[in-house]
């Protein structure tokens, strides 16, 4: 149940609130003397000071500017009920200005100091020089006072623009520790994903030899049966057919088990990435003639050290399963572009998207959302990425589409870990 307007203020009182009060309520019995209209004014003041930093609930200059003038007129109506230019009061102008110096800087501390000065000085007007007249003593009193005022509002200044600089010290160092946090969440996935890429590589292996004898042996069989039956036996025909091509689908299936589980031989040489490209989304166009693919290649990214043939795997997969994902007619876009050591190759469509709730699992193994998938494809795509060197990341808003971006180093380590430029 949301706290009511009233709750919310309670909530805003501080201990310095009831200084406050305390204070100005001494004031009011020590000098007012029974006075209703000065004890009026320094209730005034009292509640001013309190409710500046209050209302609105979150201040802003505008209200700021409000309560400093507030202050300003309630202060100089209080020096000038109680004497003028003679009152004893005339340090309250150190509210608005130590205010001022608080929240507007040098120029809105030296506005309110110099606002402050005219106001307090402005009493003279009042005096009836003809009675009274004003030697170099109380010139020279008046003058330190009006100093007073703007050293201590400068002074003030100071410590909060001090204060103001630690505020947005500690506040960078806050975003910087939470943004190395979430670098530390997203390594702990990756090192945890691939762990698990690495115990189900092995299963894998293990599993897809084990299984390549038994269907090696099942296919031949099969083929020997559709040889020896008998013509006239259509059924016997028909299921000898359906086991030879079922067996050729497992094996396919195995054939890409080993693929994801064995140890990628890279060979790396200088390839131009635009020619690697255009032969892997000459293939998708030759399986998805209905979808047009648009090529929006950077042409100062120069060749650079990659394996072609895998990274040709890669981006056939990528775009592949944008052409699938994009309705007849529609468009894929790939994208290339350098960001710094590094290329981005973007491949953008605009089909049906990806749910929240799978993006995390997109690149895991044996996940897919596909009737018919079997979940590899992008886990060996993520993984030769990988072995590149380069990262990949996804952005994906259901019912408009979806981003793969490709990050690839345009230098490769050495053996000694530095980095090797391409020729």
């Amino acid at each position: 149940m949301p706290a009511s307007p009233l709750l919310r203020y309670f909530r805003l009182i501080r201990p310095q609130d009831f200084v406050w009060l305390l204070l100005f309520a001494v004031l009011a019995v020590v000098t007012a003397e029974g006075d209703v209209s000065e004890i009026a004014l320094f209730a005034a003041l009292a509640v001013a000071q309190v409710l500046e930093p209050k209302i609105p609930a979150h201040p802003s200059t505008r209200s700021r500017i409000f309560w400093i003038v507030m202050k300003l007129l309630l202060g100089y109506l209080l020096i000038g009920y109680t004497g003028g230019v003679e009152s004893h009061f005339w340090l309250v102008l150190l509210l608005p200005v130590v205010s001022a110096a608080t929240f507007l800087g040098v120029i809105g501390t030296l506005v309110f100091s110099l606002l402050a000065a005219g106001s307090y000085l402005s009493f003279l007007l009042f005096i009836d020089w003809s009675r009274y007249g004003m030697g170099p003593p109380e010139i020279t009193q008046l003058t330190l006072r009006m100093v007073f005022l703007a050293m201590v509002g400068n002074l003030a200044n100071a410590l909060a623009e001090e204060l103001r600089a630690q505020s947005e010290k500690y506040r960078r160092t806050a975003e910087q520790l939470a943004e190395a946090g979430v670098h530390i969440q997203r390594a702990e996935e990756a090192v945890r994903r691939s762990d698990r890429l690495a115990a189900l590589g092995q299963l894998s292996a293990g599993l897809a030899h084990e299984l390549r004898n038994p269907l090696g042996t099942i296919k031949a069989s099969a083929e020997m049966l559709s040889r020896n039956v008998a013509a006239e036996n259509e059924v016997a025909r028909e299921v000898a057919g359906f086991i030879t091509s079922e067996v050729d689908r497992t094996n396919s299936l195995v054939t890409r088990f080993l693929q994801f589980a064995r140890p990628l031989d890279l060979r790396v040489d200088n390839a131009d990435l635009a020619h690697m490209l255009d032969r892997a989304i000459a293939a998708v166009e030759r399986e998805a003639p209905g979808i047009a693919i648009y090529r929006n290649y950077a042409p100062e990214i120069p060749p650079f050290p990659f394996d072609a043939e895998l990274l040709e795997r890669v981006f056939y997969n990528l775009v592949l399963n944008a052409a699938q994902a994009t309705a007849p007619g529609g468009a894929v876009t790939v994208k290339t572009r350098a960001a710094g050591g590094t290329v981005e190759i973007s491949v953008i469509d605009r089909g049906a998207g990806i749910d929240a709730q799978h993006l995390d699992g997109i690149f895991n193994p044996f996940f897919t959302t596909k009737p018919q998938g079997v979940g590899l494809g992008l886990a060996i795509v993520s993984k030769i990425v990988d072995e590149h060197g380069g990262k990949i990341a996804v952005e994906s808003d259901p019912g408009k589409g979806s981003v793969f971006r490709v990050l690839l180093p345009m230098e490769r380590a050495g053996p000694s870990g530095r980095p090797q430029p391409s020729a």
